[in-house]
């Protein structure tokens, strides 16, 4: 299952990206985030449970009464540093047609800290070494708690998940076309979602898809260009779309003009004015954190493992 520890791992990129070093590894990233979930849910190592046996079942002789022991967590032994990693130069993020694409171009009004939802297809197989599409979103929060899109880059292209995060975070951070590219500054104001994106299928119809439930990829072919745009499942909940309403902000996010209805009949729902329109529908999985949350984690990490950033 996808976790707010890929999101950590996502500040990690981005924040090392500006020292020019290296973050701590995904894998390690993810105990030490398992470590933390045990220590804020209560939870007893497997150690301190059997200390605490040792305890009950050993003294021979009257022992003073003693509060139960307290409870350590597992400590990691030393962990490799991130293995070197050049990312390879990414997909270009303006050509509709290539593999690499652009999220939403809008504002989303909901806030949210951590979030996580798993589609059945992911429930229990998720790994580092494992392959996926996927997209990293950044946004900014204000003090009111509006939440902005500042950049969102992905690409449908499998790539194992450390390597896809660590080169999306960036690129989603530096090279949006529609924003200027992240600085140092305004760490503290953003919030990371990753999605990883499942179970594509062509659909029967421009329809024929579930509001909240899918993400949906357009392609079509007008006067010999070739266009094609993406929204991830939840933007046309939050933006309060309709079915109808999302395929024409897509249409128009692909390059689609409202001057261009004039060479067809005009119709109301424009796609059905072309002949090779095309939808496939597809899930995902999502996780966020916002700074406030990874830095939570991160003070907590620095106590039980600092060699993460030596």
């Amino acid at each position: 299952m996808a976790s707010s520890a890929h999101a950590f791992y996502c500040f990690e990129v981005l924040v090392a990206s500006y020292g020019y070093s290296q973050p701590p590894d995904l894998q390690s990233i993810s105990n030490v985030y398992e470590q933390w979930q045990k220590a804020l849910n209560g939870e007893v190592t497997a150690e301190a449970v059997a200390e605490d046996e040792t305890v009950r079942q050993a003294p021979e002789q009257p022992q003073p009464q003693q509060s139960s022991p307290n409870t350590q967590l597992l400590q990691l032994p030393s962990v490799p540093r991130l293995r070197d990693l050049t990312p390879s130069t990414p997909s270009s993020v303006s050509t509709p047609s290539s593999m690499s694409v652009n999220s939403s171009n809008t504002q989303l009004t909901s806030t949210t800290s951590i979030n996580e939802i798993a589609p059945p297809s992911y429930a229990s197989r998720l790994s580092v070494t494992e392959s996926y599409p996927m997209f990293v979103t950044w946004n900014t929060i204000s003090r009111s708690g509006h939440k902005s899109l500042r950049g969102c880059i992905g690409t449908f292209e499998p790539l194992p998940l450390e390597k896809g995060l660590e080169t999306y975070a960036l690129t989603s951070a530096y090279e949006d076309t529609r924003f200027s590219p992240i600085s140092q500054h305004i760490v503290p104001n953003l919030s990371c979602s990753l999605t990883l994106l499942a179970d594509f299928e062509a659909c029967d119809g421009p329809l024929a898809w579930d509001l909240g439930t899918h993400g949906i990829r357009i392609s079509f072919t007008h006067r010999y260009r070739k266009y094609g745009a993406t929204y991830l499942p939840d933007v046309p909940v939050e933006q309060g779309w309709t079915k109808e309403e999302t395929l024409e902000s897509l249409m128009r996010k692909a390059g689609w003009e409202s001057h261009s209805r004039r060479f067809t009949r005009g119709s109301a729902r424009p796609w059905e004015d072309l002949r090779d329109f095309r939808v496939v529908r597809y899930t995902g999985l999502k996780a966020s954190a916002t700074y406030s949350d990874w830095q939570a984690w991160r003070q907590w990490a620095k106590t039980k493992q600092p060699d993460l950033w030596s």
